[in-house]
């Protein structure tokens, strides 16, 4: 029983932290294959590699995510666009001009921290 309480306070606390904009969050960043270029986002929107956005599992289409490079501290404000990545380990997958901002186009993967700036 008190376990139950427990998860659902915290479960409560992860939604709105996410709802109101104090969410941030570390994992691994990859950014997204050219066989993908053309191709629909979930938003409707054609995957453009120039456009600084990027893929998320959970946040809301349309949010702008600031994505910080942990290895060297580079940022980039991208909008999320589309769902994925749907590789385990990995919380978002970026356009080519996101991942060139944030120097990681040769490592292909990099660890960053997300955090919303807004929502549209």
């Amino acid at each position: 029983m008190v376990f139950l309480f427990i998860a659902a306070v915290l479960l409560s606390l992860y939604i709105g932290l996410e709802i109101y904009g104090r969410y941030s969050m570390t994992g691994i960043a990859s950014w997204y294959d050219k066989r993908f270029l053309g191709e629909k986002t979930a938003s409707g929107e054609l995957l453009d590699p120039e456009k600084l956005t990027a893929a998320h599992r959970r946040l809301d289409l349309g949010i702008l995510v600031k994505v910080t490079n942990m290895k060297n501290n580079r940022a980039v404000i991208v909008k999320i666009n589309d769902r994925g990545p749907y590789i385990p380990g990995r919380i978002i997958d970026l356009s080519k001009a996101a991942a060139r901002e944030l120097d990681m186009l040769e490592d292909g993967l990099t660890s960053v921290c997300l955090e919303i700036i807004k929502s549209e």
